[in-house]
């Protein structure tokens, strides 16, 4: 995995920059997501990886299944990983891109998951502490997991805060077992 991300981290900050440039970083996040989520498929990825197949008829197969969701720019850039054999790296790609455009615009995705449904309130004190440590503008995605028991569990990309109830459990268990 360490390597895929190496050989398609020069490709995603090629595109980052070039959507920047444009000023084009959401319909390119948008058309990065697509174009990954279509090569993911079994049957398009045995296509992609096939060493028989031509690239350049291998980027347009791949562009005609994503249809009108791509745009020419996105297309180019599709024959320039065609060319170097690199169609297979789009999930990495668009995951790195995703990480550029985050790190550029300063936010940063967080999963909520709580016990019971969060009040409005709640989510939005919850938010503004989170901005203030991170330093970043939140966005959050929240959802319920009855096995917590109480509080929540926030995962911010590499961050995980365990405040739920099953976790302070697991760890009296572990205190007590050692």
């Amino acid at each position: 995995m360490a390597e895929l991300t190496t050989l398609a981290r020069p490709y995603a900050k090629a595109a980052f920059e070039y959507a920047r440039d444009k000023q084009a970083l959401a319909d390119w996040s948008e058309q990065m997501a697509t174009v990954a989520r279509v090569s993911a498929d079994p049957h398009i990825k045995a296509v992609l990886q096939d060493p028989a197949g031509a690239g350049e008829r291998q980027a347009d197969i791949l562009a005609d299944v994503c249809g009108d969701a791509l745009g020419s720019d996105v297309k180019r850039f599709l024959s320039v990983l065609a060319q170097n054999r690199r169609l297979v790296l789009l999930p990495q790609i668009s995951a790195l891109f995703d990480d550029f455009r985050a790190d550029h615009e300063k936010s940063v995705d967080v999963e909520v998951v709580s016990a019971f449904e969060l009040e409005d309130e709640m989510t939005q004190n919850l938010v503004a502490a989170l901005g203030k440590r991170l330093e970043r503008k939140v966005n959050v995605r929240t959802t319920t997991d009855a096995s917590l028991l109480g509080g929540v569990l926030i995962k911010a990309g590499d961050l995980v805060i365990d405040g739920s109830l099953r976790g302070r459990l697991n760890k009296l268990a572990a205190a007590l077992n050692s």
